[in-house]
């Protein structure tokens, strides 16, 4: 290297002072930029801390009573209906009622062509009129003529029989006496057997008449008169079923035919429903229906959640549906107006009993556990959330009854425990709402 160049490099090489000092500069900067960024960090591990607290609200584990509600979907039918269904085949004579006409029991709604069946009834009616006059005669006429007759001749014979008995004393007398034969005694003998025989012959057939003749007699004609009649009133019975009579109270549901068209045996002429009460007929898992009886108090929605009307339980099937494993309960309800139709889907909530003092907490608290089942985060004094897995029993509206896993008193969260964790820091943000009251919380 020659001097010049080793002349320039000496004279752009700073002097040592000046690099001592630039040093120290610049180490001064590096340590205020970590003052900075621990300050930095420092501020954002409390704003870390500061989101850490978790806003929820509470609510107190509360004893009251409750009602076990249980709400199935159903029908609506008719509380009673008839199909009426003529017992004759004839063409329809006339219509008394339309579709939608309110009926009472026993109204005539329809007749049917009955001109021969009427015939039949009259020519019924004149052989039963027959029978009876021949009745009256047997009994009235003809066995009392027998019986005076039989009367006279049982009396004739037996003053035939004094007679004879006399004459027969006094010819034995005269007899005894020298003044009269043997032959006439004996004549007389025989003349008093004989009016004997003919007073005993008479004395019987007198008993026959009035024991066994009579009553022969009697119940042949009684016979003769029972079939005639059971003749008149089956024919009465034919002609009456061509008068259709409605059989309950109700409203005409259905009327298939029109006059003049044919009305067969066993096919539906009319269709009475009686809707001054309607029945929901619901099927309710087997479990549930046990807690049911007969008076339990029920509603009935609609499907479009309008018009609640209140009911009762009238029947629990007293057995199961074997393909559902389900037991139909009906519920009845009053229908004023008719505005309950049959045939309508509803939602009946039915009250199987008040069970008192029972351990409750709003709906809102519940979580579904990781191990399955429900859970619910319980804040204490602390305002620390702790995981406590429950067991939940009858729900009613917003409130469910808890069977294990707390106490009374207890606050659980029930707005902002989605998400939070076991043993997170929280901020109650508003009152304390408990079960039916309100406490406020600080």
């Amino acid at each position: 290297m020659d001097s010049k160049t080793s002349d320039r490099q000496e004279q752009f090489r700073p002097p040592m002072g000046a690099a001592m000092t630039q040093l120290r500069r610049v180490a001064s900067l590096s340590l205020v930029a970590c003052f900075i960024l621990l300050a930095a960090c420092g501020t954002s591990a409390d704003r870390g801390e500061k989101q850490a607290v978790a806003p929820v609200q509470v609510a107190s584990a509360t004893r009251a009573s409750i009602q076990n509600v249980i709400t199935v979907d159903g029908v609506l039918y008719p509380l009673n209906q008839s199909t009426i269904t003529p017992k004759v085949s004839a063409p329809v004579k006339q219509f008394f009622v339309h579709r939608g006409d309110h009926v009472h029991e026993g109204q005539l709604l329809a007749t049917l062509e009955n001109r021969d069946l009427a015939a039949a009834a009259l020519e019924s009616k004149g052989m039963y009129d027959q029978a009876r006059a021949n009745y009256q005669a047997t009994t009235e006429a003809s066995l009392p003529e027998e019986l005076t007759k039989s009367k006279q001749d049982v009396q004739a014979t037996k003053q035939a029989v004094d007679a004879a008995e006399r004459q027969l004393e006094s010819r034995q007398a005269l007899f005894k006496q020298g003044a009269l034969a043997r032959k006439m005694v004996e004549d007389a003998q025989v003349t008093a057997a004989q009016a004997r025989s003919q007073y005993e012959t008479a004395l019987e057939h007198l008993n026959a008449l009035q024991n066994v003749g009579r009553q022969q007699q009697v119940k042949a004609a009684q016979a003769q008169v029972e079939s005639a009649r059971a003749h008149y009133q089956g024919a009465e019975a034919q002609l009456s079923y061509t008068e259709i009579r409605s059989p309950i109270s109700g409203v005409i549901a259905d009327r298939p035919l029109y006059a003049g068209e044919m009305a067969s045996a066993g096919s539906p002429l009319l269709t009475v429903m009686d809707i001054s009460k309607v029945v929901a007929r619901a099927n309710v898992p087997q479990n549930q229906a046990s807690n049911l009886t007969a008076g339990d108090a029920a509603t009935i929605t609609l499907p479009n959640g309008t018009g609640d009307s209140v009911g009762k339980v009238i029947v629990v099937s007293p057995a199961a549906d074997p393909n559902s494993t389900t037991v139909q309960v009906w519920v009845e309800i009053p229908n004023p107006g008719g505005k309950l139709k049959p045939g309508t889907s509803v939602r009946a909530s039915i009250v199987a009993g008040t069970l008192k003092d029972a351990l409750l907490i709003p709906t809102s608290a519940l979580l579904s556990s990781d191990e399955g089942g429900e859970s619910v985060f319980v804040v204490g004094a602390d305002s620390v959330a702790h995981e406590r897995k429950i067991e939940t029993g009858i729900r009613q509206g917003d409130q469910v009854q808890i069977l294990k896993g707390l106490s009374s008193g207890d606050r659980v969260v029930t707005t902002g425990g989605l998400g939070l964790e076991d043993g997170a820091k929280v901020q109650v943000q508003q009152a304390e709402a408990t079960s039916g009251e309100s406490a406020a919380e600080k």
